[in-house]
């Protein structure tokens, strides 16, 4: 990628819309692939009332609406100023309660999980049936469209064309055989999360561009001393949340 290139991607403005200022890339087409188009408001001749508690709006109760829904609410229920950051919002903006517990716990992913991604972990990497699995850093790209995967060759994945996720996991509840288990996306919970299981690698189903069918990427977690076995899992971890996100924004 040149470093003309790579500017361009990286490009910022600054634009004004009736729910606040947001910072957004300069082409759309270099949007993060988790972030969220603006809903549109409800307009205000069909909600009379509120859409949350039904209270008849007038000249004491005003209407306002939640950013991330674009539904009406009075005051009471649409009072909280939250960080919106998958729509690029400068500044906390007003949300209904529903929609601020939402932002509230995606503010872990920007605040720790995206943080993991962006540093990388190591893994032993293997792209489609090869029976030879190379050591590569992988990590996140800054602009959050790319993983990069950096060894004795370098290789990029489109995150917006990652097709299907698998987190591998080893655990077991104690008495029972220890056993590698699967999870897939969407609707599953984190490895790392639940009982015993620990996360082990992951599996990535992606399209690459100009190939016919799906590609599929296999990420294990190597077995050391050094602390980077650790910093793979909790990079595991974060990427299965990204994979959420990603799987969200593709349903909006």
């Amino acid at each position: 990628m040149s470093s003309e290139v790579g500017a361009r991607r990286d490009a910022k403005k600054l634009v004004r819309s009736p729910s606040g200022l947001r910072m957004v890339p300069e082409h759309r087409a270099f949007g993060s692939p988790f972030g969220l188009e603006e809903p549109q408001w409800v307009p205000d001749k069909e909600c009379p009332r509120c859409m949350q508690c039904d209270t008849k709006f007038d000249f004491l109760t005003r209407k306002h609406h939640c950013r991330r829904c674009g539904k009406c609410f009075c005051d009471k229920c649409c009072s909280q100023k939250v960080a919106l950051r998958r729509m690029c919002f400068v500044d906390p903006v007003r949300q209904c309660a529903p929609c601020a517990l939402v932002s509230h716990r995606e503010a872990e992913f920007y605040d720790r999980q995206l943080k993991l991604l962006l540093s990388g972990a190591t893994f032993l990497v293997t792209f489609g049936n090869a029976e030879k699995s190379d050591t590569m850093v992988c990590r996140l790209s800054s602009n959050q469209r790319f993983l990069l995967l950096d060894g004795d060759s370098r290789h990029e994945v489109e995150v917006a064309r990652i097709a299907a996720v698998q987190m591998l996991t080893e655990g077991f509840p104690p008495g029972e055989t220890d056993t590698p288990t699967h999870t897939s996306l969407p609707g599953s919970q984190p490895a790392s999360e639940g009982g015993n299981a620990r996360a082990t690698g992951m599996t990535l189903q992606y399209t690459a561009p100009g190939a016919e069918g799906v590609t599929q990427l296999k990420l294990m977690a190597g077995e050391d001393a050094n602390g980077s076995r650790r910093q793979a899992t909790a990079w595991l971890v974060a990427m299965h949340k990204a994979a959420k996100l990603l799987y969200e924004s593709r349903d909006q």
